[in-house]
């Protein structure tokens, strides 16, 4: 599967950039997709990730009540709306796939080109 990543952009604090990642070469329904994102000088870490239908999501607790994943099927795309940011979430964010699950342990197979997002403050 092949994934598209785009929407990064700078923002200031408080502000909000809607993710977008285009899923294509598989069906898209039959993957788990999720964010990661990697600061400057830090790992790379899950933000979160949805599973194949949709109806279950997980995120990091450094986002949960800011950020909302979601999946659109019809159009093979996952979305990562991001309210409230700060300048601590400034970072490159990568949408993954993979066929089982996604989670901070897991090493998804499949990744997109990576897009910046940075908070200013």
């Amino acid at each position: 599967v092949q994934l598209q990543a785009s929407g990064g952009g700078l923002v200031q604090a408080g502000g909000s950039l809607r993710l977008s990642c285009a899923a294509s070469g598989s069906t898209f329904g039959s993957y788990y997709m999720g964010w990661f994102r990697q600061a400057p000088g830090k790992e790379r870490e899950i933000v979160a990730a949805i599973s194949k239908s949709g109806g279950s999501s997980y995120y990091a607790d450094s986002v949960k009540g800011r950020f909302t994943i979601s999946r659109d099927i019809a159009k093979n795309t996952v979305y990562l709306q991001m309210n409230s940011l700060k300048p601590e979430d400034t970072a490159v964010y990568y949408c993954a796939s993979d066929p089982s699950y996604i989670r901070a342990t897991t090493s998804p197979p499949y990744w997109g080109q990576g897009t910046l997002v940075t908070v200013s403050s």
